[in-house]
């Protein structure tokens, strides 16, 4: 059974990515944007890695997976990786990712990024907790789904897959009426932040320079 305290753990993993690996994946990434041009159209508009990247990525969860479920024992597998820069003034204004379908397969119980360059000065990621019910939709799940009995739902303020969709450039009405408590991080290059679903996060904005990293859902089960 997936317990609640899963949807709101977070997890560091300060050797995901080796000093070679990091050195690789900037490549293939560089090569990458060269080659289709790609620029982001909004804040944190996110690119499907490249299939090496993929490949080294993937190979670092699997090393990762132990680590992962001290914090999230019900991680099986992550799914595809996406990479997403943020330049000066650049920013992922504070949402929760939330549970939009609860089961044991494949469901997304959190997500992971890990930073491939850091800026000069900002960008640096950060998650809020918080007492208040407001985040919370009143709605639970259970053992039909995999989950404790009585497990609470939170709403959703998910990344937006097109430009024409919310950009979380404004924060809903649940998330601005709750008060919230938040911590900063200070992991650099190669170290993955893992959390739940249900955890309040954000990237600060970035001053100078360009944030690169690469990001995905952390799943109950395979999605292949």
């Amino acid at each position: 059974m997936i317990h609640p305290s899963e949807t709101l753990a977070l997890q560091t993993v300060e050797d995901f990515l080796t000093r070679d690996e990091l050195i690789r994946l900037r490549k293939f990434m560089d090569d990458e944007l060269h080659t289709t041009g790609w620029v982001p159209h909004f804040e944190a508009e996110v690119l499907p890695a490249p299939p090496l990247a993929q490949e080294i990525l993937g190979q670092a969860v699997t090393r990762a997976l132990p680590a992962i479920r001290r914090a999230i024992p019900s991680i099986a597998s992550a799914a595809p990786w996406g990479y997403t820069e943020l330049t000066a003034g650049q920013r992922v204004p504070t949402h929760l990712d939330g549970i939009p379908d609860p089961g044991p397969i494949a469901c997304r119980l959190g997500r992971i990024g890990v930073v491939l360059d850091e800026p000069e000065a900002g960008g640096e990621f950060y998650v809020e907790t918080t007492s208040s019910d407001q985040v919370w939709t009143g709605e639970h799940v259970g053992g039909l789904q995999g989950f404790l009995p009585g497990t609470p739902l939170a709403h959703r303020n998910p990344h937006a897959p097109l430009p024409e969709v919310h950009r979380h450039d404004s924060e809903p009405a649940w998330l601005t009426s709750s008060s919230r408590t938040r911590w900063t991080t200070d992991a650099g290059p190669g170290t993955a932040i893992a959390y739940g679903a249900h955890l309040i996060h954000g990237v600060r904005p970035v001053r100078t320079g360009r944030l690169r990293k690469f990001v995905t859902d952390l799943l109950t089960g395979s999605d292949h």
